[in-house]
C-alpha cells in the first residue's frame, strides 16, 4: 500500500485528479491523505467534497481554515466573507445538507501509528505533546459533531488568546485550539501564537519563529505532514513535511509518498484558468 499526502486543493479538483494520473494511485489499495482546505477560491468545491466522500476508504482529511470558513458561512456568520471565496457550488448545491454535514464531521489532526505520520493543517503549539494534541483536537470535534455546532462559529474568529493555558475555558479555549490547528505558522519566541505575519521565514518579524523550529517543541520527534502555507512553499524542515504549493494560486500542486523512505515527491502544474485573481494573492 501507498499512501500519499496532499497540500491544499482548495477546490482545485482538475488538478488532484492529474495528480493522482501522476502517481498512478491505486483506489483498491492506496491511501490518500488530505492536509485541509479542501474548498474555496478553486472552482469546484463541491466536486472535491464528493470525490473524499465517495473514496472514504481510501481517503484521510483534517480540516483548514477554508473548510471551516465555508462551514461558518452555512452557520450563517457572514461578516467575515471575502471577495474571493467561491463557496457556492457548495452552499448552492441539492446536496449542500450532506456535505456541510460530512465536512464537519472531519477531524482536525490525524495521527497513524503504524506509520508513524501525522497530519495537521496548519501547525502544533509548543507546549502540547502528540497525545496532547489529539486530545486537544477531539474537544474542538465534539463541538462541530455536535447539535449547536453554529454557535462555535459565532465565537471563532479571532487571534485571542495568545497563550496556552490549561486553565482556558469555553470559547476562548477553543478559539486557541482551532487556530493553533487550522491557522499556525508562527509563533513567538516565548511560545505565544504570531497569526498576523503570513510570509517566509526570510521576512518573518524580529523575534517570531516558525511553529516547527520552536525550541523543545513537544512534537519535535514526530514526522508530521502540514499544509497552509504556501510562501513557504513544498519541502522537509526535519521531521516536518510541507505541502501547499499555491494550486489555487495557479502554481502546483503537490504530493509527497510518506509510507517508506526515501520520501517521494509528486508534482504537477495547476491551471488558472477560471481564477482572475491568481496573480495578486
Amino acid at each position: 500500500m501507498a499512501v500519499y499526502a496532499v497540500g491544499d486543493v482548495q477546490g482545485c479538483f482538475d488538478e488532484l485528479l492529474r495528480l493522482l494520473g501522476l502517481i498512478n494511485f491505486d483506489f483498491q489499495t492506496d491511501q490518500l491523505w488530505l492536509a485541509g482546505d479542501l474548498v474555496n477560491r478553486g472552482p469546484k468545491s463541491a466536486e472535491v467534497l464528493r470525490f473524499a466522500m465517495a473514496h472514504k476508504s481510501s481517503v484521510k482529511v483534517v480540516l483548514g481554515n477554508h473548510d471551516l470558513h465555508l462551514l461558518a458561512t452555512a452557520a450563517g456568520v457572514n461578516e467575515h466573507h471575502h471577495y474571493m471565496d467561491t463557496m457556492a457550488s457548495v452552499l448552492e448545491a441539492e446536496d449542500s445538507e450532506q456535505l456541510l454535514t460530512w465536512l464537519r464531521h472531519q477531524p482536525l489532526f490525524h495521527h497513524d501509528k503504524s506509520l508513524g505520520f501525522s497530519m495537521v493543517h496548519a501547525g502544533l503549539p509548543p507546549q502540547w505533546s502528540l497525545k496532547k494534541v489529539r486530545k486537544r483536537a477531539r474537544e474542538v470535534e465534539a463541538v462541530l459533531q455536535g447539535d449547536n455546532w453554529r454557535d462555535f462559529f459565532k465565537h471563532m474568529y479571532g487571534n485571542n488568546p495568545d497563550e496556552w493555558s490549561k486553565k482556558l475555558k469555553g470559547w476562548d479555549r477553543l478559539r486557541f485550539i482551532t487556530n493553533c490547528f487550522t491557522r499556525l505558522r508562527y509563533c513567538h519566541e516565548d511560545g505565544r501564537l504570531a497569526l498576523k505575519f503570513k510570509g517566509e521565514p526570510k521576512d518573518k518579524p524580529t523575534g517570531q519563529v516558525p511553529w516547527f523550529d520552536m525550541p523543545d517543541r513537544a512534537t519535535g520527534r514526530e514526522k508530521i505532514v502540514f499544509g497552509h502555507w504556501s510562501t513557504l512553499g513544498t519541502g522537509r524542515y526535519g521531521n516536518v513535511f510541507s505541502l501547499d504549493s499555491g494550486a489555487v494560486w495557479g502554481e502546483q500542486l503537490t504530493a509527497v509518498r510518506i509510507d517508506q523512505p526515501p520520501y517521494e515527491w509528486f508534482t504537477i502544474e495547476a491551471d488558472p484558468i477560471g481564477l482572475p485573481y491568481a496573480k495578486n494573492k
